[in-house]
């Protein structure tokens, strides 16, 4: 059984791109493998310090979770800030971190151009607080996308440093998780290739929209003027379109649209009117998890509390180990 450690940063609702992404991938992984899940409110204030609800986003992506199949008595799912130990290592690995490869991580360079006004010392440390979250647990592997391989590239190193630097074997380097298949790619309703906050909230459907927002959203979708010859290739707001329908409605509802789309007698309305049904029928369950999750208090409680007392135990060995090793004792 590998040990997984994953954080999800709480800036926004779950939307499709999301679920089909690594989502539906951390369900299966609970049942097979010892998975540490923490929402990051740590990281989140690297780029806004000044958070408007930290606790109401915290609260909304730990309900999105929990209502897309995360099970806390199968994973350990916790709060970043619950857990001092992170802050503890955090701090034991800036020692050992060097300025000049904190300032060549790609993600500092396009955080400090992006964010002139807001370059600050969490920002360039973000590596190694992502590196205590992972080793933390002395994960083996970690669930990562594109933009986050060179921070695991990192974490491996200052896991590698400290077991040379005090000549030990203690850190696992922790490598990616591969998920045995391609990951499915949700494009936006904008037309882009990426179903995504950034990109706009009219790009996204969360999980947790309404009927009426979801119809909003579909019903804006982009589209053209329609195909004028048979069976051309599709521009890719219209291929976004059908990829969209192929993940929420059924094999004969594509191949209808398919088949109009190719003999040039496709009507973009009806295709919309198509997608938005489906879509507000496969987001049903998890609106309904969202409603009730959101107002169980006492049930999230628990589920942090349990998370936080799960994490302890393991995070807390670390530590003790890691003060050990350097030299901190007790007279």
């Amino acid at each position: 059984m590998e040990v997984v450690v994953s954080g999800i940063r709480p800036t926004g609702s779950l939307h499709l791109g999301n679920y089909f992404g690594a989502m539906r991938n951390f369900v299966k992984m609970q049942h097979q493998d010892n998975c540490y899940f923490f929402i990051a409110d740590y990281h989140s204030l690297t780029t806004h310090p000044t958070p408007g609800d930290l606790h109401g986003n915290v609260k909304r992506v730990l309900v999105d979770y929990l209502a897309a199949g995360l099970d806390p008595e199968k994973v350990t799912l916790y709060l970043q800030s619950d857990l001092p130990e992170t802050a503890e290592l955090y701090l034991f690995l800036n020692m050992n971190a060097y300025l000049g490869e904190l300032e060549r991580c790609t993600s500092f360079k396009d955080k400090a151009r992006t964010q002139p006004e807001n370059v600050n010392a969490g920002l360039l440390t973000y590596p190694t607080l992502m590196a205590a979250d992972i080793i933390l647990h002395r994960a083996n592997k970690v669930p990562v996308g594109k933009d986050q391989e060179q921070h695991l590239e990192m974490t491996r190193t200052f896991a590698n440093r400290f077991n040379r630097m005090y000549k030990v074997d203690y850190f696992p380097e922790p490598v990616a998780y591969n998920f045995g298949e391609e990951l499915v790619k949700i494009p936006g309703l904008d037309g882009s290739m990426k179903m995504g906050k950034s990109e706009g909230e009219g790009n996204a459907i969360f999980l947790s929209d309404t009927p009426e927002a979801i119809k909003k959203k579909v019903m804006k979708a982009v589209t053209d003027s329609g195909p004028t010859e048979p069976n051309s290739t599709k521009p890719q707001a219209i291929e976004n379109l059908f990829t969209l329908m192929k993940v929420v409605s059924a094999t004969e509802t594509v191949a209808h649209f398919e088949e109009l789309y190719n003999t040039c007698q496709i009507r973009y309305g009806d295709l919309k009117k198509q997608l938005t049904q489906d879509m507000i029928a496969f987001t049903e369950p998890f609106r309904e998890k969202i409603a009730d999750l959101s107002a169980n208090e006492e049930y999230l409680r628990k589920v942090v509390n349990m998370g936080a007392e799960k994490a302890h135990e393991s995070a807390a060995k670390t530590i003790r180990d890691v003060r050990d090793i350097i030299g901190f004792r007790k007279f």
